[in-house]
């Protein structure tokens, strides 16, 4: 028995929150803690997306599911070699508001339909 997507959902908002206070803390392409903090999150949180049932990622066509899940695999399999920490900070300013609210969107509207 699988779990309830919800609990994939809560996981991503928790990767984000991480994040968020990883860059409170420093500068990720200078300090290699905060780097390697920054990478598991964003591994954790891609996996989690995968998680989360295609039926309802397509209500969010605007969330590059697809190039979320690659990400990951580049993450953990390090297909190309070093990963640039300026491009992993910059996924991490660009992509991650719009993920969230969406993640919250979901979550809300689960929510609205529980009695």
């Amino acid at each position: 028995m699988s779990k309830p997507w919800q609990l994939y959902a809560l996981h991503i908002l928790d990767a984000i929150a991480k994040l968020r206070r990883i860059q409170e803390r420093g500068d990720i392409t200078q300090d290699d803690i905060l780097y390697d903090a920054t990478l598991r999150n964003l591994q954790t949180l891609s996996e989690a997306t995968q998680l989360l049932p295609d039926e309802l990622k397509t209500k969010f066509p605007a969330i590059p599911w697809r190039q979320i899940s690659g990400f990951r695999n580049i993450l953990v399999h390090n297909y190309l070699g070093n990963i640039d920490p300026l491009t992993i900070a910059a996924v991490v300013v660009q992509h991650l508001g719009p993920l969230e609210a969406c993640t919250r969107s979901m979550l809300d509207e689960s929510n609205s339909r529980d009695p």
